[in-house]
């Protein structure tokens, strides 16, 4: 049920993106950069290359998804390009990509072992899971102004003076816009807060 949810969210950023909203797709790159990463990571040793080649993928899924029609899901779709991009990027430099592509499947079995080790417990990525989905479906409730105020802020890392200016209304706007965003992604994720889960308790 969580896989359908999921790429029923994808799908419908992949939508958004398609008529125009750029802040969709910076969702996307937040949901899927660490994944695409350690993807890369299978090809390419040096960090500094892998966090090149995640930028050059995103770059070449946002000038290609509007011929994404969701034949597939959006995540294998993208980690062919992170696949492609990864390649090319090893034969420009005179290097041999391996002869075996890496699939999707094992690619998440390997992805899912690196974010194990980082959260030491099952318990505990299930409820960092959790609260992402949950957030992913607060900010994309919010309405636009707020939604996209969050985002530069949040995603982008923008100041408030340069998101008044991209959005072209007042500091003390953008401000409010956050603070609301945030409340509504805040009041979200307060069942999860609250609730005494056995993933809660095994974090104590």
């Amino acid at each position: 049920m969580a896989d359908i949810e999921t790429e029923q969210l994808d799908q419908e950023l992949v939508r958004r993106v398609q008529k125009g909203d750029t802040a969709a797709f910076d969702l996307l790159v937040r949901k899927y950069q660490h994944r695409i990463a350690a993807l890369i990571g299978r090809y390419v040793s040096d960090w500094s290359e892998c966090q090149d080649i995640a930028q050059e993928t995103f770059i070449r899924a946002y000038r290609a998804i509007g011929s994404f029609r969701g034949d597939a899901q959006f995540y294998t779709w993208l980690h062919r390009i992170a696949v492609n991009t990864a390649k090319n990027h090893l034969i420009a430099h005179n290097r041999r990509p391996p002869g075996d592509d890496i699939d999707v499947a094992d690619a998440e079995q390997f992805d899912s072992g690196i974010r194990l080790r980082d959260s030491d417990t099952p318990e505990r990525e299930l409820m960092r899971q959790q609260m992402e989905q949950t957030v992913m479906r607060a900010v994309e409730a919010l309405p636009e102004e707020l939604r996209v105020a969050i985002t530069l802020r949040e995603v982008d890392g923008l100041s408030y003076e340069d998101i008044a200016q991209r959005m072209g209304c007042p500091i003390g706007t953008v401000r409010s816009r956050i603070f609301r965003a945030r409340e509504a992604i805040d009041e979200e994720l307060k069942p999860l807060m609250d609730t005494d889960t056995p993933a809660k308790r095994a974090t104590r």
